[in-house]
C-alpha cells in the first residue's frame, strides 16, 4: 500500500506540531498534497480510471477549502506551508 501508518507518522511529524498531531491544517493539507500526488500519477497511466478521477478531484477540493481557511485565520501559517509544500498558491 502506498500510505501506510509509518508514512502517515512521517508526514504528520514533519508539517504537525508533533507526530500525534492529525488535526491541524498543515498535517492534513501535507496529507491530502501527497495523496494527490500519488493519484495523479496512477491518472497518468490509467486514464479512464473515473472513479480515481473523482477522488482526485475531491481531495483537491478538500485541500482547496483548508487552505482558504487557514489563509483568513493565519496567513503566516498559510504562507509557510505553501511554501513548504511547493504549492503554487
Amino acid at each position: 500500500m502506498y500510505l501506510d501508518a509509518e508514512k502517515k507518522q512521517e508526514i504528520f511529524s514533519q508539517y504537525g506540531q508533533s507526530a500525534t498531531d492529525t488535526g491541524s491544517c498543515e498535517s492534513q493539507i501535507a496529507l491530502f498534497s501527497y495523496r494527490i500526488r500519488h493519484l495523479t500519477e496512477h491518472m497518468k497511466a490509467n486514464h479512464k480510471d473515473y472513479a480515481t478521477n473523482r477522488s482526485l478531484v475531491r481531495l483537491v477540493g478538500q485541500r482547496r477549502r483548508l487552505l482558504a481557511y487557514l489563509k483568513r485565520k493565519d496567513i503566516e501559517r498559510y504562507r509557510a506551508i505553501v511554501k513548504a509544500l511547493g504549492l503554487r498558491k
